[in-house]
């Protein structure tokens, strides 16, 4: 029995297609994405093309001002330091809580368990873990909007992760030592620690990730 494809479904397959080549750097920094050559390149519909630009650009992979072309996302050092600080905002918050109640996430437990059973791969296999073990987190709240909240930041998230595990500039053994001191703090009931342990594992990231930048950007310069 045949099945229809819906524009729907052929707008999802293209959204996720191109997520995964930004993620993985097969489309640059600032590459422009026009909806005739998405259109050219997945044989659709400028309509259908211009759906999936636009869900990109909601996702915050892509960029684009007024009757301008859209482009993909270019993260300055600034950027990937005001991205990590909003999500350290939200994070340091919701391990507090967790941790007021002793709560730890049992999908979290398993999502560094998958980190670890991954050390000895390459440093961007841990990158799907690694966010669903801090999106295990935040939705441990159990509040729909807290959830969304933290889903706006995912695109831009995903990106600097990206960028961080492709550059290797952190271990993928130091963060699953780093996670499991959080969910250590989390099941003491130790708010402060399991926050101050959550800030300094973000900020770690940060640092470095901006400092890569910063330098890629002195020698271009």
């Amino acid at each position: 029995m045949s099945q229809r494809v819906t524009a729907l479904s052929i707008i999802d397959a293209i959204v996720q297609d191109l997520r995964r080549r930004i993620y993985e750097g097969d489309i640059a920094q600032g590459t422009a994405l026009t909806e005739a050559e998405i259109a050219g390149a997945y044989d659709v519909a400028r309509p259908t093309a211009k759906a999936a630009i636009e869900r990109l650009v909601a996702d915050a992979l892509l960029e684009r001002g007024a009757h301008k072309t859209a482009r993909v996302k270019t993260l300055g050092a600034d950027s990937v330091r005001d991205i990590y600080l909003a999500r350290a905002y939200l994070e340091s918050e919701v391990v507090r809580r967790l941790a007021a109640t002793a709560t730890v996430p049992p999908e979290a437990v398993r999502a560094n368990a998958e980190i670890t059973a991954r050390i000895s791969q390459p440093a961007t296999t841990i990158i799907d873990p690694d966010m669903d073990f801090h999106t295990a987190l935040v939705d441990a709240m159990d509040n729909i909007r807290t959830s969304t909240m933290y889903r706006s930041l995912l695109g831009e998230v995903r990106l600097c992760m990206t960028r961080v595990q492709s550059l290797e500039l952190l271990d993928s053994a130091k963060i699953a030592s780093e996670h499991a001191s959080i969910l250590e703090r989390i099941a003491s009931g130790d708010a402060e620690g399991a926050a101050l342990a959550l800030d300094e594992h973000l900020a770690q990231a940060r640092e470095l990730l901006a400092a890569e930048i910063e330098q890629a950007s002195d020698l271009n310069s």
